[in-house]
Formats: structure tokens, sequence, C-alpha cells
């Protein structure tokens, strides 16, 4: 019994020795930790939070200096592409009808004049109708008064008679030249009148025309389909394209640095290597109350017309000339964890300094430094955020 107590207590010392020595290895592990996650309050500056490198580590950065880049004054928004109001037209039939035949379809191209539509209509038979009937009466009154001119030569008829004959005469030939004109408004030319009247046939088929040069955006126009002046949805829209219309909403913070006549540019997803150029045409004289966000309305010029409406684009406004400021690789500033933006500085290339930035505009892959570094300074370019991920895991432990 004395002999087991004996080996039991020989066991208990040897596990002593032995968790004693594990501690004494993981404390020397401990200490021997790369210097790569000890914080610089250690050796540094109070508060400064700092990182050491060995040369493997260094090797797989990229260090450069705080150097100085032309950076565009620009506000960035997204907005949508529309057709502009401006140059499209929705082509009404200008009198009620029924369509006979509807010619050019969606997205093919018209020249001014050229015939949309045609309808069967009854205005216009009426006017061709009143234009014969008129063109009668007035050949009528013209004999009439040839004969009674002549009769009066032979004592036949008085000058009553002769002057009567005259005023009917002249009231036939203005009913005719009025009947002429309503005929003309129907878009009959002179020659398609005077055969009307030589020909004594009406023609009920009144020609609707493109009143511009353009492309067909939406058409309605079928035959068989009874239309009226003014009534939508209009048989045929035609727009001319070489122009677009660019519909943003920015952040009521940014309308007073937005004025009419700034350069626009402008990158959709179909053409993402591809800038169309515009300018601002109409700024919103409200806010949104719901969204705090002012209208603004561009115009981009797309004479190839690529752009298509209802296209989502990307686009900045350029405020103001350009302006040298401190830049910084987008690759060398870190977003941390509470969302401050920050680089790490070094002088040795070893001991590495977080330094908190403020940022300005982004442009071309470089980052504008507004305040936190000095020109000049050596930071790294690329790789940064290895460096504050060595850091948070340093922290961690």
């Amino acid at each position: 019994m004395n002999r087991d107590k004996k080996t039991l207590a020989l066991y208990a010392v040897f596990v002593i020795v032995a968790l004693f020595s594990l501690y004494k290895v993981y404390s020397f592990l401990r200490s021997e930790k790369p210097a790569e996650t000890q914080k610089a309050a250690e050796s540094g500056a109070p508060g400064e939070l700092a990182v050491d490198l060995n040369e493997k580590q260094v090797g797989a950065i990229k260090i450069g200096d705080v150097g100085q880049k032309s950076f565009l004054l620009e506000r960035k928004a997204v907005g949508n592409i529309d057709f502009n109001q401006n140059m499209l037209t929705q082509v009404f039939t200008p009198y009620q009808g029924r369509i006979i035949e509807a010619h050019p379809n969606v997205g093919d191209k018209v020249e001014k004049d050229q015939v949309l539509f045609t309808i069967d209509s009854p205005d216009l038979l009426n006017a061709e109708s009143t234009l014969i009937a008129a063109a009668g009466v007035l050949k009528l009154q013209n004999m009439t008064l040839a004969r009674a001119q002549k009769m009066k030569n032979f004592g036949g008829a008085s000058q009553q008679a002769v002057d009567q004959s005259t005023s009917d005469q002249m009231t036939a030939e203005g009913a005719l030249k009025s009947a002429r004109d309503a005929v003309r408004i129907f878009g009959k030319t002179d020659a398609e009148i005077d055969r009307i009247i030589q020909e004594r046939k009406a023609d009920p088929r009144l020609v609707v025309k493109s009143p511009m040069t353009g492309y067909v955006t939406t058409r309605t126009a079928a035959p068989g389909l009874f239309v009226q002046p003014g009534v939508a949805p209009p048989p045929y829209t035609v727009a001319d394209l070489s122009t677009m219309w660019m519909f943003a909403n920015l952040p009521e913070s940014e309308a007073p640095e937005v004025r009419v006549g700034q350069d626009v540019r402008a990158r959709v997803a179909a053409y993402p290597d591809r800038d169309f150029e515009g300018k601002v045409t109409v700024l919103g004289p409200s806010v949104d109350p719901n969204t705090r966000r002012v209208f603004v309305r561009s115009e981009i010029a797309d004479p190839e017309h690529l752009l298509r409406a209802g296209m989502f684009v990307n686009f900045v406004i350029r405020i103001g000339d350009s302006a040298q400021s401190m830049a910084v690789p987008m690759a060398g500033v870190v977003r941390e964890g509470d969302g401050t933006m920050s680089v790490w500085a070094t002088k040795d290339q070893k001991h590495f300094v977080r330094k908190t930035v403020k940022l300005g505009h982004q442009q071309d892959g470089f980052d504008e430094i507004l305040e936190g570094v000095q020109p000049g300074e050596k930071i790294v370019t690329e790789g940064a955020v290895f460096l504050s991920n060595i850091l948070a895991g340093g922290a961690a432990d």
C-alpha cells in the first residue's frame, strides 16, 4: 500500500514537471513570435500602430513615394438614357379616318416627307366633292357671262343682266379658290387638285408623311384601325437619334456644384470602354422631398446611334478645372473596420506605421489624399491590406 502511494506521488511530480516544461516552451515561442505582429506601442510613439516586416515579407509588397497628380473636379452619378424629346415627333392623322396602308416599321429610318401611312378620309372626300362642284359652277358661270356679253352687243341683254352674270362668275371663282385651299390642307398638290377637277373623280385617300428625318421608335398603325386627330396612342413616333437625353438625380449636397453647360462624360454597360460626351442642359428647380435629390438632365451626343432608351448609365460631371493634389495608388489605401481610410508609411522599409488619411476624388486608379501624409513620404503602394491584416491578427492574439 505504501509502495503504491509512493509511486503515485512520483507520477504526480512527473506530471507537474512536464506541464512546467511545456509552459516554458510556449513562453519561449511567444517571445520568438514574428516581429510583424508586434505593435509599435511597445517600441514607438504612444498610441502609434505599426508592424515590423522581415525581408521576405517586404519583398511581397511595393513601396513608393506619395506623389502629385492632376485631378479633375468631377462628381459621379448614375442615370438612365431616354429619347431627346425636343427632337421627337408623335405623328397623328390631321383628320379622322380608317388606315388603309402602314409602311415603315419600328427601327426603320425615314426621311422628311416620306409616306408613313394612308387613311380613307370622309372629310377629304367631302372636300374634293365640294371642289368638283365648285369647278362645275365656275365653268357654268363663265359660259353665262360670255353669253350675256355677246347678247348685249346685239341688244338682246341689258347691262343689268351682264353685271349680274359678272357677279355670279366672281362668286363662283371665289368658291373654287376656297375649295382648292380646303383640299390643299389635306396635303394635295396643285397638280393633284387639277387632276381631280379634270377627271371629276374624288380620291378619299389621305397620305400622312413624316415631318422630319429620323427613326421610327413606336408604331401602332395597322390597316383597318380607325384613327382621330390627337387621340393617343399616335400611329407613329419618329425621333432624331443623333442626340439622347440622360436623366439623373444628384444628392442635395452636390446640387450647388452643378451648373447648366458643364461637361458630362457617360458610359454604359454595352460599351464599357467608350465615353459618350455631353453637357448639362437642365437642373431641377426643386428637391425631391422623399429622396432629397435634385433632378438633372444632360444631352449626350450619339452620332452612331449606339445608345438605347432605357439604358442605365454611369457618368461624371466636370464641375471645375483640374487641380494638383497628393495621390496614392488605390491598392495603397485600406478601409479599416471602423470605416476610416489608412495608408502604411515607412522610413527604413522595415518598420511600418499606419496613418489615417482623408480622401478626395478617385481617378485613373489613384486616390486623392487631402490630409494625413506629406508629399514624398514613403508608403506601401501595393499590398497595404496585408499589413492591416497582420496588425489585426496581432491584436486578436
